[in-house]
């Protein structure tokens, strides 16, 4: 095992998978895979090593020493039984399994465990003739064993207690453990570039892994013990060397950490102490709505409490808070929040650039990252806009400019040199030059190929011209340029006199219209609304009053009136009664009429339909 290449495996939480298997290939980590909730990787001893003192999101490393396909409990039990645990301790060593199963071939993970108890303690009993024992509690040597399918894997654990315990906190319960506080530092890009804050603070987790990462100290650098300490092959030169490296780096920054319970901060205080960075980290009692920073930049990761049942509204005015200080005091920063609330994101009132989801024990948690800055996001694009000075730079690039940008001379997008002969597009300001190009006021306005703006339409020449390229084709006629050919429309101001077939403004008076001499309707007029509603419609003259109005000529006939149905089926009976009833084709029958041809109707018998007989 000392010189041969290992088969490990990295335990972490749920998100922290890419994370974990960054700093592995850091380490010099071969084959790494990630998986769910762990990440594969191949190497030596001194990788091994390495893992356990340096990785801070790992929570234990399995060294993987065999893997099979088992179909019962007497095939796991022979297969353990077929490995030389005399390689990895002594008999007079303790040891525990810890078991997971995920297989039908098992009920539970109770008979995983005992089956491999006992294939171990008759391997040692055959081999040595004396039987090891089982300390559940605080063994010397973790065993693993995992379940899946028809397959089980049998590691050893090289941890011993999880590598979330540092050994620098005291035994106080904490929301975030070392292990997910130094995940959130890695997810929001913490290196120790600028002030940090921890406004609420608790034990001190997050502030405490802030100054390991900015000082490079190793997690592991804590810790008392490991359990491939107790391992056969264990090489101690080895891991003093890894041990005593020079980790440490200066940090130029400061960490604030505070919280509104006095009682947290004086635990945080100790946990610091108990971490030799008392003096890179500055705790206070203060509210977060009170604290004001130094400087106008900085890094801010925030852990807000939980709401307790029937505590909802306290914790409701606790998120609104944040969010109102965070826009007041903390502009500039880069703000961080991580939580397994949604009434915590939506009552902060501000909307995120970036989330991740992980996994605090068995709740579903994320933290969001917030960018705060004056003004509107607008203009801090506009600020961060570096326009060059050299003209020939901005042709080259062919970049685009704000909408302040374009009132300078190089306001517009220019072609590059290399597009020179190929067609492009131009911007609303780049038409200035070439065809179809937008002149502005003070320049040319007799260039052909261009749009005139509103204003430059009162100009005579204020329409598009029709270039020479186009003279045979048929175009468009824009709403100015109808002033020339055919089924143009004029002006008011234009004269009237030689306007045939216009159309009239609703200003003009009713009087002055008229037809044109080649059309049908000449000595024709329009009647009003009123007139229509009259029964009156269009009345031919030839002659005019005094107005220019044309005189109507009498109708002689007399107006049709209109009859609605009620009215029509009045008049058909009063026709029919007024009128022989033989003489009348609206009605095929008269009820009382001809009563001889009704008798002889009646007495001529019709044919009866034969009966169905079974």
């Amino acid at each position: 095992m000392a010189s041969e290449k290992l088969q490990m495996l990295a335990k972490t939480f749920a998100g922290l998978e890419n994370i974990l298997k960054e700093e592995l290939i850091e380490i010099g980590a071969t084959d790494v895979e990630v998986a769910v909730n762990e990440v594969k990787f191949s190497g030596s001893k001194e990788i091994l090593y390495k893992a356990n003192f340096c990785c801070r999101t790992a929570l234990r490393i399995l060294v993987i020493i065999k893997e099979k396909k088992v179909k019962s409990a007497n095939d796991l039990y022979n297969c353990v039984r077929e490995i030389e645990w005399s390689n990895y301790f002594d008999v007079q060593k303790t040891f525990s399994v810890i078991s997971t199963v995920d297989s039908e071939a098992f009920n539970s993970s109770m008979i995983v465990g005992l089956k491999t108890k006992d294939a171990i303690v008759d391997y040692f009993k055959a081999t040595t003739g004396k039987r090891s024992s089982v300390n559940a509690e605080n063994p010397d040597i973790r065993i693993n064993v995992h379940a899946t399918a028809d397959e089980v894997s049998i590691s050893l654990d090289s941890s011993g207690e999880s590598l979330h315990k540092r050994g620098y906190r005291s035994g106080q319960d904490t929301s975030v453990g070392e292990v997910l506080a130094a995940g959130l530092l890695k997810i929001a890009g913490w290196k120790g570039q600028c002030d940090f804050y921890d406004p609420m603070c608790g034990s001190g987790s997050l502030a405490i892994e802030a100054a390991l990462i900015a000082r490079k100290i190793p997690p592991g650098m804590f810790r008392k013990s490991f359990a491939f300490e107790c391992w056969k092959d264990f090489d101690e030169n080895l891991f003093d060397s890894i041990y005593n490296a020079d980790y440490e780096v200066p940090f130029e920054h400061q960490i604030y950490a505070s919280d509104i319970s006095s009682g947290n901060v004086k635990i945080a205080t100790e946990n610091a102490k108990n971490a030799g960075l008392k003096k890179d980290i500055q705790f206070s009692i203060s509210d977060f709505s009170s604290i004001k920073p130094e400087k106008k930049n900085g890094f801010i990761l925030l852990n807000p409490p939980v709401a307790q049942r029937g505590n909802e509204q306290s914790t409701e005015s606790l998120f609104v808070m944040i969010g109102e200080t965070l826009k007041k005091n903390f502009v500039g920063f880069q703000v961080w929040i991580f939580s397994n609330s949604d009434d915590c994101f939506r009552n902060i009132g501000l909307r995120f650039t970036d989330r991740y989801e992980l996994v605090n024990g068995t709740q579903n948690c994320e933290i969001r990252s917030y960018e705060l800055y004056d003004g509107s996001k607008k203009d801090v694009r506009r600020d961060s806009f570096i326009r060059s000075d050299n003209r020939d730079e901005d042709r080259n690039q062919g970049r685009r400019f704000s909408s302040d940008d374009r009132k300078g001379e190089q306001g517009r997008r220019f072609q590059s040199d290399s597009r020179d002969g190929q067609p492009r597009k131009f911007s609303s300001d780049d038409r200035r030059g070439g065809q179809g190009g937008r002149f502005s006021q003070n320049e040319n306005k007799e260039s052909q190929g261009r749009r005139f703006s509103s204003n430059d339409r009162n100009d005579a020449p204020g329409r598009r011209f029709q270039s020479d390229s186009r003279d045979s084709q048929p175009r468009k006629f824009s709403s100015d340029d109808r002033r020339e050919g055919q089924g143009s429309r004029f002006s008011s101001n234009e004269n009237r006199e030689n306007s045939q077939g216009r159309r009239f403004s609703s200003g003009e008076k009713r009087e002055d219209r008229r037809f044109p001499s080649n059309d049908s309707r000449v000595g024709q007029r329009r009647f009003s609304a009123e007139e229509r509603k009259e029964g009156l419609g269009r009345r031919s003259s030839t002659e005019y009053n005094q107005d220019n109005r044309p005189k109507p000529t009498v109708d002689t006939e007399k107006p049709v009136k209109r009859m609605s149905s009620v009215e029509k089926r009045a008049d058909q009976e009063r026709q029919f009664i007024s009128s022989d009833s033989k003489e009348n084709p609206k009605r095929k029958f008269t009820p009382g009429s001809n009563k001889e041809d009704n008798s002889n109707s009646s007495s001529e018998k019709r044919p009866k339909r034969p009966r169905k007989t079974n």
